[in-house]
């Protein structure tokens, strides 16, 4: 653990993604306290003002108000929450699902892992909006239903990766010797080979959070993420898209959050691959 954290600290670009991505994880946690509004207020006589307006109760909009004067800086910050939290929620469900998956597949083999990697194909096939719109069709749009249908679309990516690990590892020396001495398959799995994949396993993960933050975005923006009564990036940016010459600033700060901790959870799982790579 020492080596593994003087490698992470050598290295300048994870630390400014790790903590850009603590800063947005706090800043979800405090939206509350961090708000200066209320992020559904409206005020229709202070609509489409600019960065830095001032009311008449000496409020100051740092960031400006949109069409339906909601301060832009509150609902930036509450929609860090969903963002965060729905991305956060899909990884922990999709990697729990690949991650016994994988391990399942690439230990048994034969007809077991022939049977899931045929379900891993048939589920790479179908178009990831289709099955968005089926589920939200079905199930109406919620934050719950989100995080399924993300977990759903990305638990594929954690079960190539961990399979092919497992199949890399199950014939080793040390691996026939806990066969040989007795050791049911669980405690194989749990205690011997577990914890050999999971390097690649956390970076696949780290990757995964800027892809379904990315992705929870393009939902709502669509309009199929939840309701419309929560501030969300992507339902900003919908919003902001038909005042960009008249409002930039609606669309253009969430556009610019989702770049930076995208970007940062990138960075992050990027220094993770290295330093993690036994090579």
């Amino acid at each position: 653990m020492r080596l593994f954290l003087r490698r992470l600290a050598r290295r300048k670009t994870v630390l400014v993604g790790f903590l850009l991505l603590i800063i947005a994880i706090i800043v979800a946690i405090l939206a509350p306290v961090l708000a200066p509004m209320d992020p559904n207020t409206q005020n229709i006589t202070a609509r489409l003002m600019p960065p830095g307006w001032e009311n008449a109760e000496g409020l100051v909009h740092l960031l400006g108000t949109d069409q339906l004067g909601r301060d832009v800086l509150s609902r930036l910050i509450y929609g860090s929450r969903i963002s965060i939290m729905v991305a956060l929620g899909a990884v922990f469900i999709g990697g729990l699902i690949g991650l016994i998956v994988g391990l399942v597949s690439g230990y048994i083999g034969g007809r077991v892992d022939n049977l899931l990697m045929r379900l891993v194909d048939i589920q790479l096939a179908f178009p990831f909006i289709l099955l968005a719109l089926t589920m939200v069709a079905v199930l109406g749009p919620s934050i719950i239903n989100i995080v399924l249908v993300l977990s759903i679309t990305s638990w594929i990516s954690y079960a190539r990766v961990v399979r092919s690990s497992v199949l890399s590892i199950k014939n080793l020396e040390y691996i026939e010797a806990t066969k040989a001495a007795g050791t049911n398959t669980v405690s194989i799995l749990t205690r011997h080979i577990l914890p050999n994949i999971i390097s690649p396993f956390i970076v696949v993960a780290s990757f995964q959070v800027a892809t379904l933050i990315i992705a929870e975005s393009s939902l709502s923006f669509l309009g199929l993420g939840v309701p419309s009564s929560i501030p969300t990036w992507g339902g900003m940016l919908a919003d902001g898209r038909e005042y960009m010459t008249d409002a930039w600033w609606i669309a253009i700060f969430p556009g610019l959050m989702l770049m930076v901790v995208a970007l940062s959870a990138n960075l992050f799982g990027d220094g993770l691959r290295d330093v993690l790579d036994p090579k």
